[in-house]
């Protein structure tokens, strides 16, 4: 993504397509907010949200685990899959204690995402940082080329920049640009998929569109499929409009998919059946 505009982000709000899915989101918010639930038991709700957005997100990683199987296992050690979904759910965990330095510092924050989600699982000078030239990525979803360590830095020092400063950009704009750049770069060694979602749910929350962290994205782009999240995710890396608006569309959907869940934990708690 590349643009001269002195608000590259906000420019992107007015590609087509583009404002009805901000529209959308924004109604389909304010209507899970707006849940009698909500006034009473809206940390139950947030608890059960972050449970099932974690899930999804592992399943974007390659653990599809049934979420019974995620709310009852307490040992994430052991198998590639298991350490995947204990890796999800220490960064969702960790999100929310990161907000106050995300504006300040997001690169302070990456590092830290990814120290979190390997979790030992890396050796001990490659976590926390980018990588470096020649080191290798293990992320087997993503199969886009992979930007030199160079352009990594680069485009990194970019996008906190944007962060910093600013935008007038809807908050589903800035959050599928972050996601979708954490994705091309690739910049950790591993984990890169994990360490991007959260990033995007930072944004939702921090912004002010999700802050009671209700509404897992991470839900609807699981339930999308990983097909249509990587055909997305390639449409975004073209740079070219149509291919940017798909991808801001299709993360807008993934919003309102997890809306519809946390919309069904709120029912569900009103009948007292959770």
């Amino acid at each position: 993504m590349s643009t001269t505009a002195s608000d590259p982000l906000a420019t992107l709000g007015s590609l087509p397509g583009v404002p009805d899915a901000v529209d959308s989101v924004r109604k389909a918010v304010d209507r899970v907010y707006g849940h009698r639930v909500m006034r009473r038991r809206s940390n139950e709700v947030t608890a059960e949200a972050a449970l099932r957005g974690s899930r999804g997100s592992a399943a974007l990683a390659g653990a599809d685990w049934n979420l019974e199987e995620v709310r009852r296992r307490t040992d994430f050690s052991g198998e590639d899959e298991a350490r995947t979904v204990g890796a999800a759910l220490r960064l969702t965990a960790e999100a929310g204690q990161l907000l106050s330095i995300w504006r300040q510092s997001p690169l302070r924050v990456l590092a830290r995402l990814h120290l979190v989600a390997a979790g030992g699982a890396a050796s001990d000078d490659e976590v926390g940082r980018p990588r470096l030239a020649g080191e290798s990525v293990d992320e087997p979803l993503i199969e886009a080329p992979l930007p030199g360590a160079d352009e990594v830095a680069g485009r990194l020092e970019g996008l906190s920049q944007l962060i910093i400063a600013g935008s007038a950009a809807p908050a589903l704009v800035t959050a599928a640009v972050v996601h979708g750049e954490l994705l091309a770069l690739r910049p950790f060694g591993s984990h890169n998929g994990l360490v991007a979602r959260t990033a995007e749910r930072i944004v939702l929350i921090g912004s002010g569109l999700d802050p009671k962290s209700i509404c897992p994205a991470e839900v609807g782009h699981a339930e999308q499929g990983r097909a249509a999240y990587v055909a997305a995710f390639e449409g975004y890396t073209t740079g070219t409009p149509e291919g940017v608006a798909a991808w801001i569309a299709h993360c807008g959907r993934s919003v309102e998919l997890g809306v519809r869940e946390s919309t069904a934990v709120c029912e569900a708690l009103q009948r007292g059946a959770a």
